[in-house]
């Protein structure tokens, strides 16, 4: 049920919506800038444990395009972890060091405040060598002006050893945060087979049980605009995450990058992307359908503009995201203004 009048809550500041920089606003009194890190890992979606070459969206740097140089560490195979195992710690320190010293440079002439996180992107940042992860992942909070770090993986990839590791650093370092975000994109298992994910959607049910037990606060990845679903099924996704509760959500545009196979599909006429219209209709309701309670990490994403095929309207976010604003005002809804506490979506 629609809610009337246009009175949005002081916490959110501004906005139609309990965005990222409204939490860190009433948590830290300030924004916090995400860091983008590599740590040189690999994906059981691309190193043939379940499948080569990735999710057919996924770009050669396993969705970290805008992650700072690979830190010094080898890597996660077998074969390198007896010389992972034996090389230089201080040089290792330094590979973290470095990419966030180099990561704030980027930000340029941008104001920003005094404390960052740092978010390790490419690929999947939980598979691999338990001890050599919780390595890098202490070597971030260890830097002062980190306020905590956002870890991005695959629900397939999360062993009891390395949520063990993370619960051991959460007590390490009990004044920063330490967030997971699980890759989800859609809850149909057609798009999921589309899309080369390679988990059904139960797998996720279950890793959601087991951080929400943990107690690690989870942010999930949904993509709008995937080939083959429409504006019901994609609105269904986003419905279907108010009963798992996240900590957070992001809402991904779908963007075809250059050398994927999203890129060739594309090209070959096999879909086509969201008109700028479609996405604004389709970005409101979906926030609107949402749970005023879910913090909103991203609602359109960055596609690295070199790499960027398509929708070329997504270049500019600053409008995407005014616009986005403009358009929940002009439809005087917020977020939660569709969203029914108590009901259970059927998948």
């Amino acid at each position: 049920m629609q809610q009337t009048g246009y009175t949005l809550p002081a916490a959110w500041h501004g906005k139609p919506y309990y965005s990222l920089d409204a939490w860190c606003k009433n948590t830290f009194s300030e924004k916090l800038y995400k860091i983008a890190l590599d740590i040189g890992c690999s994906c059981p979606n691309r190193d043939g444990t379940i499948g080569y070459g990735g999710c057919i969206f996924c770009s050669e740097g396993g969705s970290g395009d805008f992650a700072a140089g690979q830190a010094t560490a080898g890597t996660n195979t077998a074969a390198d972890i007896a010389a992972d195992a034996s090389a230089d710690i201080a040089a290792r320190s330094a590979g973290i060091s470095a990419q966030l010293a180099q990561g704030k440079t980027l930000f340029g002439e941008k104001k920003t405040g005094s404390r960052y996180i740092a978010y390790f992107q490419s690929y999947t940042n939980t598979y691999g060598v338990p001890d050599r992860l919780a390595f890098f992942y202490r070597q971030a909070l260890k830097v002062p002006e980190v306020a905590g770090i956002s870890i991005a993986t695959r629900p397939d990839c999360l062993s009891d050893a390395i949520l063990s590791r993370i619960n051991a650093l959460r007590q390490e370092f009990p004044d920063k945060f330490i967030w997971i975000e699980l890759g989800l994109q859609s809850i149909h298992e057609k798009t999921a087979q589309l899309i080369r994910r390679g988990y059904p959607f139960s797998v996720f049910e279950q890793a959601m049980e087991k951080l929400h037990n943990a107690g690690i606060p989870v942010i999930v990845h949904v993509i709008l605009g995937l080939p083959g679903e429409s504006r019901d099924e994609m609105l269904q996704t986003v419905q279907a995450m108010n009963r798992f509760s996240p900590f957070g959500i992001k809402l991904q545009l779908l963007h075809v990058l250059q050398n994927t196979v999203l890129a060739d599909m594309y090209q070959n006429h096999e879909f086509e992307v969201l008109s700028k219209e479609d996405y604004l209709e389709l970005a409101t309701d979906a926030i609107a359908h949402l749970s005023p309670d879910i913090c909103i990490h991203r609602i359109t994403g960055d596609g690295p503009k070199n790499l960027l095929i398509a929708p070329n309207w997504s270049r500019n976010k600053r409008d995407v995201l005014n616009s986005i604003h403009s358009r929940m005002k002009q439809k005087n809804i917020r977020q939660g203004s569709y969203y029914e506490p108590g009901t259970t979506d059927t998948l």
